[in-house]
């Protein structure tokens, strides 16, 4: 009879945990994002190398100060992508990171999709954004604009344990 009662709180614990650590991953630690200029992201300039406003409308955003890499946004836009690339640096295609099942404007198979097939295109949005971490943006043929982080070479390195080199910003440590 005991070994039934042990074992019944052994799944259970289990169970809970799980639940607890799902939860947690997928909603626990995410917050809205508020930003400074309500209408406006910024992405890289060709011309001055720095980050440089672009105006958008419905901008919606979340980040979890668990893991740098965890920002995702959606927008919409009015600029095209002729103006998008005589202005801003343009990336080679990259893959989207998934967002949260929740966070609905974000589908980072379809945006990868477009991203393959060319209806949508891949800029720069911030360099180290935080340590070894790069903003990017997609924007697609429509005006649906998508940001979400990705880890640069120095941050592969960095997370990897290789030594990361003076080609890198120093690390601030917190």
């Amino acid at each position: 009879m005991s070994g039934k009662i042990i074992g019944i709180i052994l799944l259970l614990t289990g169970i809970i945990a799980g639940a607890g650590l799902y939860y947690l991953q997928v909603y626990g630690f995410y917050e809205d994002v508020d930003f400074d200029v309500p209408n406006e992201i910024e992405m890289v300039s060709i011309v001055s190398g720095v980050p440089e406003p672009l105006l958008v409308h419905v901008l919606q955003a979340i980040d979890a100060d668990s893991s740098p890499i965890r920002f995702r946004a959606c927008f919409e836009t009015e600029a095209s992508l002729a103006m998008l690339t005589e202005t801003f640096v343009g990336l080679e295609p990259v893959t989207p990171r998934n967002a949260p099942p929740w966070f609905e404007c974000f589908n980072a198979e379809a945006l990868g999709a477009e991203i393959e097939a060319g209806t949508a295109l891949t800029f720069l949005g911030q360099k180290n954004v935080h340590f070894g971490v790069d903003r990017i943006v997609a924007i697609t043929e429509d005006g649906r604009g998508y940001i979400w982080h990705e880890l640069n070479d120095c941050g592969e390195k960095a997370y990897d344990g290789t030594i990361v080199g003076e080609e890198c910003p120093r690390r601030d440590t917190e």
